[in-house]
């Protein structure tokens, strides 16, 4: 499929038919994105009713809904905790409603997963951002830092890794065995 124009908008995606692909905006290039593995889903499930079950009241846990982090760029993180109380019928949020991204990192996005995603959440000021690993299970923690990027925006700073347990403070108190995300 060849693309036409590079210059989409957030507006043009919410003009796309109900049975269209799974697709994110970068830069105003619409990029259909791949179906992810049994493996991918398991853990995606897994941690979504995870942090369901242990996440404050004020946060809502969500999974591949798309974020709009521009005027031409939207991502759709395979979980997310955002702030509760949204509109259910919400199928695009905003980065302030956006508490924490995770991205399940599946080898066709590796690159993608590990350094354009978490540059794109940090410049539209989503707080947290979490990447897991495959085989084996391992977590990465980041939190947005004060550290200034060369393009002046901030970047995140790894808090915790771990393939066994993650314990954090932020965004709410978590202790989170690996083995309870581990299909």
């Amino acid at each position: 499929m060849r693309q036409q124009r590079a210059d989409y908008t957030l507006e043009d995606l919410l003009a796309l038919p109900d049975d269209a692909p799974r697709v994110e905006l970068v830069d105003g290039v619409i990029q259909v994105t791949p179906s992810p593995t049994l493996g991918h889903q398991e853990i995606a499930g897994l941690l979504w009713l995870w942090l369901r079950s242990h996440a404050p009241a004020q946060l809502r846990a969500t999974q591949s809904v798309g974020v709009g982090l521009s005027p031409n760029t939207s991502r759709q993180p395979d979980v997310l905790l955002c702030h509760a109380g949204l509109p259910a019928d919400r199928s695009r949020l905003r980065p302030a409603d956006v508490v924490l991204a995770v991205e399940i990192v599946s080898p066709g996005t590796r690159r993608v997963d590990r350094f354009a995603k978490p540059g794109e959440y940090a410049a539209a000021g989503i707080p947290f951002y979490w990447r897991i690993e495959q085989d084996p299970v391992h977590l990465y923690a980041y939190r947005l830092g004060d550290r200034i990027g060369p393009g002046g925006e901030r970047q995140y700073e790894l808090v915790a890794d771990s393939a066994e347990l993650v314990e954090l403070t932020e965004p709410f108190d978590i202790k989170l065995a690996i083995a309870e995300i581990t299909p």
